[in-house]
């Protein structure tokens, strides 16, 4: 067999991003104790500095119930759609009526008593103050940063990936998972040759950041070669009656050995794929690839809390490399096999394994992976 050359493996961490943390807001914090240093260390005057202090804030308010009222205008037309008929729905939608409400009446009262002395009118402030804060929105100059809708679309679930991850979960994955070892039981007593690996008995389920998929994997790597159907199973779901579920066990060649394992894709990339290829979907490639990103670790977080599907499957997530590499995936799922396998051996010592890096810990790294993406060494005696 023609040998290509080894390309380092890109560690995973580099490839899943971590879930945002707080950094944003401590940095807010430590900019405002600077700037307030910054202030006092200026000596101004109280008076003209607390009244300036007030106009801004006054400002802040004026153009967020200026946007609330824009709005407004626009959802008073979908009481009944959006809001159930309630006009108090809309209003609360539109405006955060616990904070801006009384916040405008405070700057509002502390400014009018500050501006002794200011001989322009409060109606001229205010008519300025409004126009402004108007220009701006129309401008859409305070639209929130790519960042920002990122951050508030993971935080709330929102993305597209979270309910692909969750649908793919419910509806496959925690009925099918739990009988993988069973399958995997009855196909080893009737071919004790082929799965000696215990550890190795489970799904292993190929993410694709770029979300290309191939229906067939021996077209994909010819060192992939179909074996056979592990035991199918038939349940009545969702109407239709004797729903198959089965997996496909391949062999996976190493030079001059054969591994054997269950492995298929995780079909909801191809959604997302035919997704950045759909213009009605308006979806890029660049927003495909976040997607994937994010579904790996939504699935990784799933899978990591339920309780039924401990130790029944593998998640390996890779990246192509832009060199045309013909044995790449089959490279990728033996790199994850003989992980397995050494940590098979690493347990029957008696000796605490390590986590490989290409298996994603939500423990130490929020959904990432161990700190280096090197296999760990094989025992000679391990075949």
């Amino acid at each position: 067999m023609s040998q290509e050359p080894q390309q380092p493996r890109q560690p995973t961490a580099l490839l899943i991003p971590k879930a945002r943390g707080g950094r944003a807001q401590r940095a807010t914090y430590l900019l405002l104790a600077l700037c307030a240093a910054a202030l006092y260390l200026a000596g101004e005057p109280l008076m003209p500095a607390a009244r300036s202090l007030t106009f801004h804030f006054v400002a802040l308010e004026i153009r967020a119930l200026l946007k609330g009222i824009c709005y407004l205008a626009e959802e008073i037309f979908h009481l009944q759609s959006r809001h159930r008929g309630s006009f108090w729905r809309a209003l609360s939608a539109c405006f955060s009526l616990r904070w801006h409400g009384p916040l405008l009446l405070v700057c509002g009262s502390a400014y009018v008593a500050l501006r002794d002395g200011d001989r322009q009118p409060l109606g001229l402030h205010l008519g300025l103050i409004s126009f402004c804060e108007l220009l701006v929105l129309a401008l859409g100059l305070q639209k929130p940063s790519a960042v920002e809708i990122s951050e508030m679309s993971e935080k709330s679930k929102q993305n597209v990936a979270h309910g692909l991850a969750w649908s793919y979960y419910v509806g496959y994955l925690k009925i099918v998972l739990p009988r993988v070892k069973k399958s995997m039981e009855e196909f080893s007593r009737a071919n004790p040759n082929a799965l000696v690996c215990r550890e190795t008995w489970k799904l292993h389920i190929l993410v694709p950041l770029s979300c290309d998929i191939y229906d067939d994997l021996e077209k994909a790597d010819s060192n992939i070669q179909y074996l056979t159907d592990l035991t199918e199973t038939t349940l009545t779901r969702a109407g239709t009656k004797k729903r198959v579920y089965k997996h496909s066990l391949y062999a996976i060649r190493d030079e001059d050995k054969l591994w054997h394992c269950a492995v298929e894709y995780a079909t909801p990339l191809q959604s997302l794929y035919a997704m950045s290829q759909d213009e009605g979907a308006a979806f890029s490639r660049e927003e495909r690839l976040e997607q994937a990103k994010l579904f790996y670790r939504t699935l990784e977080e799933i899978l990591k809390g339920s309780k039924e599907c401990v130790g029944t499957y593998r998640l390996i997530a890779y990246e192509e490399s832009g060199e045309a590499e013909t044995h790449f995936l089959s490279r990728e799922i033996l790199w994850h096999l003989r992980q397995q396998r050494h940590e098979e051996y690493t347990l029957r010592e008696g000796n605490q394994p390590h986590n490989p890096s290409t298996t994603l810990s939500s423990t130490e790294l929020n959904i990432q992976i161990s700190e280096s993406d090197l296999p760990q060494p094989l025992r000679s005696d391990c075949f």
